[in-house]
């Protein structure tokens, strides 16, 4: 076992040397963008490292005590390997073509077929299946048997059971975690990576399922994190984690929009109603009498009955500027409000200025990737940028305001303004949805409310109906 071992070590760094094994942002055949890209064509230049694998394949077939009278390689990437397996061993083999010729005997196949012999499939990466069993239907309109099929890598994303699902057994040299597993070990890829791989292979599973007696491939929903399991998840951010932890604790993931004028009914609200939420979301320029003592009272009551608050600043300006407007005015923002928000319009320059006040006093930042207005820009390829400049500075960035759930990653949490019991909107613009539309079929993870709860003649009995609804989206959506 330990000699196996050794040379399934050597085997993977070796192919990991010639680049095989490529890790970042790729774009795949079915348009997934993957983490990782496996390419073992350029092992047709290296003769020893072609060997080894082939050498590894037919061993794996023996071990398994196949019986085979001939073998065919999936085209065209697994073909050399079949050579090399074929001429070393001294058995007989099949070329499957991906397409007829149109000249000369026009054959799918070539080489001596004898139906009724067992052909044994040879193929260097299985994802979801399909290729194998292309391969495998030809050969069975030629007359032959196929039971088995032997890969160098299982990227175990569902063909393991389709093609089981199809009568064929998979046999695999090793699967991609073990991969992840050597390269770590050998410290040729880092532990986030790592992380980044499995994730995304657990998010992009295609499992077999029968429509009117054919056997089709479909995408598996990503099993869904409950809140407490994302608090624990290595690398995220402390405030997400502190914020998912009493959303978890307190059956809660409503933020109230305290959009008030005045002091004390904005300490008020946070008393009252401070025990049905997770967060409070503060507009401090349009407090009439704004001092720091209120905020120092408002971050008491936050302490007292754990919610975290939410300074709703949209800041939209160069970096020295945002700096200035976050640590310094009379607001002076970063010294009680955990959470601050901004546009994405002015570039990466307006995460860096918080970031440099922010992130050493422990507060945190979302990004506006979508908003509730009727007419609003924030679509298409703002969104995704809002997207893709939250992933590069996640050491700030913990999520995005926005209409639906914009990111796939369970760091992020998505807070969702525009939201009453009844689906409607306002003469301004504001467009209304449902907690049921939001957190359930929308995939946001909170609520922003505020004029449903503020001008409610009994705003604890509202704001516990808007946090029920939403709890119960959640608790819905976690039981799919």
């Amino acid at each position: 076992m330990a000699a196996a071992e050794a040379a399934l070590t050597s085997l993977v760094t070796g192919l990991y040397d010639v680049q095989a094994f490529k890790f970042g942002n790729f774009v795949l055949k079915s348009g997934l963008s993957s983490p990782v890209y496996i390419d073992l064509r350029g092992i047709v230049s290296r003769p020893r490292l072609l060997s080894q694998v082939a050498e590894i394949l037919f061993q794996t077939a023996q071990n398994a005590g196949i019986n085979f009278d001939t073998v065919c390689g999936v085209p065209y990437t697994a073909l050399p390997l079949a050579t090399v397996i074929c001429s070393t061993n001294q058995i007989p083999m099949l070329i499957r073509r991906k397409e007829t010729k149109d000249y000369g005997t026009k054959r799918l196949v070539e080489g001596c077929i004898n139906p009724g012999e067992t052909c044994l499939i040879i193929e260097d990466v299985v994802t979801s299946g399909s290729s194998v069993l292309e391969t495998v239907e030809v050969l069975q309109k030629e007359g032959l048997k196929v039971t088995d099929a032997v890969v160098l890598l299982d990227r175990e994303q569902g063909g393991r059971d389709k093609l089981q699902a199809h009568g064929i057994r998979l046999h695999s040299v090793c699967t991609l975690s073990k991969v992840l597993e050597i390269l770590e070990q050998q410290e040729k890829v880092d532990a986030e990576m790592v992380e980044r791989v499995k994730r995304f292979i657990q998010e992009n599973v295609f499992v077999v399922t029968n429509h009117n007696g054919s056997l089709h491939s479909v995408k598996k929903a990503p099993k869904e994190l409950s809140f407490g399991a994302r608090a624990e998840l290595p690398g995220i951010h402390p405030v997400a984690s502190k914020l998912l932890r009493l959303m978890q604790k307190k059956e809660t993931n409503l933020c109230l929009s305290a959009d008030t004028a005045e002091s004390s009914e904005l300490l008020q609200l946070a008393d009252a109603l401070g025990p049905s939420i997770c967060m409070l979301k503060t507009h401090v320029d349009i407090l009439n009498d704004f001092t720091l003592d209120v905020m120092k009272e408002l971050t008491t009551l936050a302490k007292c009955h754990e919610f975290l608050i939410f300074e709703d600043r949209k800041f939209a300006d160069i970096g020295s500027t945002v700096k200035k407007q976050y640590e310094g005015g009379i607001f002076k923002i970063v010294s009680w409000a955990d959470l601050v928000n901004a546009h994405v319009v002015p570039g990466s320059g307006v995460v860096k200025g918080l970031q440099g006040v922010g992130l050493p006093l422990h507060r945190a930042c979302l990004l506006i990737a979508e908003m509730s207005s009727a007419g609003s820009l924030a679509t298409g390829d703002y969104t995704k940028e809002a997207v893709r400049m939250a992933e590069e500075h996640s050491e700030f960035v913990i999520g995005f305001i926005s209409g639906s759930r914009v990111s796939m990653k369970p760091e992020f949490l998505h807070l969702t303004p525009g939201v009453q019991l009844e689906a409607g909107g306002d003469n301004l613009g504001q467009q209304y949805r449902s907690p049921r539309e939001v957190i359930g079929k929308q995939g946001s993870d909170i609520i922003i409310v505020g004029r449903g709860i503020i001008t409610s003649p009994n705003r604890l009995e509202a704001a516990e109906m808007y946090r029920k609804a939403a709890w119960e989206a959640y608790l819905s959506r976690l039981a799919v």
